[in-house]
């Protein structure tokens, strides 16, 4: 046997000279071959690429979110000071928003592009230009429209060309590397229209991602804290320097504030027998939240098959338009019908109302619990003679349908505010109803601070915008504009009943627009049934495969 294994040696003895060589040579330790000089250059370049691309992200849309919330601010002081020329709104709408790319909210578009949908001229320098100008004519001529949604597409236009144009070693043209990029850009779109890098990414998240890595976090954070801590130290020398010229050594002491601070009490805010009606409230707002996306549906769906509408739109496309914004610039009128509609309040500026903490309906109203200059007049008429109540219904129904209505036009427009708004005026009407009949608390002979109807308004407009939008982390950006936790727990329920009523009522405002609009989408898998996922992909395969494009 030995003889045989010496005259016959086996296959793993017959070794080729070259293998012989290499296998004599000594093998190079693992740790030096990662690091060479070479190979550690090219990593931290690569790192540093991309920390400097979401830092230039981040600050770059800060500056254009200031801006154009400075040009908004000039047009809506100059619309208010000329409301004998209200005539001209809407020209202020119309004169820009041409490009068809730039229409709408941008959030569908963006869910569709990051699940792998190539929307041809959506991410270009010229769609950039055209919706920067349309959102902020838009908002300046008074539409009871949003920010937030265009500024994530205007958001991931900068990550898209910033991309392309910055100086890189290619990393960039990757296309998962560009998606993540996008996903950034979108989580910046939310952190710098209010303060908010926290409920920015997470937001992001849901509205556009079906399926999130973790390992991509650190670039959402990262990109939006960059760019709201630029917008709000900004925002604060804005402040500084309206209010304080003379002293130029007060713009270096800026104070960082919330969007809408509120003051509510640490200890006695809110009692636990009162969770009832904040949950209450988020059914409530789950129901509202489901009507209004059937009822914006159907009126887009209307517009769009009507063959008389089709044909006025076709040939006289800035018919609607212009009569569509004179009617709301002629209802929302401060002289005429509007003074019971807020006055001459700018329709986001409400919010610093509906949140005050304290009631509208005692004669106390101007105490210290409420906020200083909150006008009396602005919710009980010019002459006193209207009822707080009667407003507030009024006001919600009101931009009710014309947020609607706002949102079926050819321009840049968001759906978070409004719907914000309006959910804060239904949860201040509930918080004054609460107020007006516990006036001592839900529990007698309980010592208490009484009902805060502000705390009412928060949570609603937590809860309906979180239905509309079919979120939860709406209720993080709340906790980020308002600055204040102590309203985790009734924030939290009143958003989780709201969603859970809508989403079975309902798909989200942002799925009905990609099924209006018909882009290419693959919806999740129905909730309602379990037979779904008992579907294979062998059960509508075609067999045996003819061809493999």
């Amino acid at each position: 046997m030995c003889k045989q294994k010496k005259d016959h040696p086996s296959e793993a003895s017959i070794v080729s000279p070259s293998s012989e060589s290499k296998s004599n040579s000594p093998r190079q330790p693992l740790f030096e071959s990662c690091c060479k000089p070479a190979r550690i250059l090219k990593v931290f370049k690569f790192a540093v690429e991309e920390w400097v691309f979401l830092a230039m992200l981040g600050l770059i849309m800060a500056v254009f979110s200031l801006t154009i919330d400075v040009l908004i601010s000039k047009l809506q002081e100059g619309r208010i000071s000329l409301y004998q020329h209200f005539r001209d709104d809407p020209v202020w709408v119309v004169s820009f928003c041409h490009l068809d790319d730039a229409i709408g909210s941008g959030i569908p578009e963006m869910k569709t592009i990051l699940r792998g949908v190539v929307l041809k001229e959506y991410l270009t320098i010229r769609t950039l230009i055209s919706k920067m100008i349309g959102l902020t004519l838009s908002l300046g001529s008074g539409l009871p429209i949003g920010k937030e949604g265009p500024f994530v597409h205007i958001a991931s236009v900068v990550a898209n060309q910033l991309s392309r144009y910055l100086p890189s070693s290619g990393a960039f043209e990757n296309e998962s590397r560009a998606n993540e990029l996008l996903a950034a850009g979108c989580a910046v779109g939310v952190a710098c229209t209010f303060s908010a890098p926290v409920g920015g990414v997470l937001f992001s998240i849901e509205v556009t991602a079906a399926y999130f890595a973790v390992r991509n976090y650190w670039r959402g954070f990262f990109a939006a804290t960059c760019s709201a801590t630029l917008f709000s130290v900004l925002q604060g020398l804005r402040r500084k320097a309206n209010t304080e010229l003379s002293d130029q050594s007060a713009l270096f002491s800026v104070s960082v504030a919330a969007h809408y601070q509120t003051t509510f009490s640490l200890s006695d805010s809110f009692m636990s027998s009162e969770l009832i009606a904040f949950a209450a409230i988020g059914f409530l707002c789950g129901i509202f939240g489901a009507l209004f996306i059937f009822l914006h549906r159907t009126v887009v769906l209307f517009l769009r098959r009507n063959k008389y509408v089709k044909l006025v739109l076709q040939k006289y496309w800035l018919f609607y338009p212009a009569v569509i914004s004179f009617m709301i610039s002629s209802i929302t009128f401060p002289l005429g019908s509007g003074k019971y509609l807020g006055g001459e309040q700018i329709f986001s500026h409400t919010l610093n109302d509906f949140f005050v903490n304290c009631s509208w309906m005692e004669d106390d109203w101007r105490s210290n619990l409420c906020q200083a200059g909150l006008p009396n007049q602005t919710w009980t008429g010019p002459n006193d003679d209207v009822n707080t109540f009667h407003s507030l219904i009024a006001f919600q129904i009101t931009f009710f349908i014309l947020s609607i209505i706002a949102s079926t036009l050819p321009i840049p427009s968001g759906i978070f505010m409004p719907v914000f708004v309006i959910g804060a005026a239904f949860g201040r009407t509930m918080g004054e109803l609460m107020r007006m009949w516990y006036p001592t608390g839900l529990v007698q002979n309980v010592p208490s601070s009484g009902i805060h109807p502000g705390i009412y308004a928060v949570v609603g407009a937590a809860a309906f915008c979180g239905a509309v939008t079919h979120t939860v982390s709406v209720a993080v950006i709340v906790f980020e504009l308002t600055g204040q936790l102590v309203l985790l727990i009734p924030v939290m329920i009143a958003v989780l009943v709201a969603n859970a009523v809508c989403s079975h009522l309902q798909p989200s405002i942002y799925d009905s627009i990609i099924k209006i609009k018909r882009l290419p989408y693959l919806p999740g898998i129905s909730h309602s049934s379990s037979m779904y996922h008992s579907v294979s992909a062998a059960q509508f395969m075609t067999s045996p495969v003819a061809y493999v494009a």
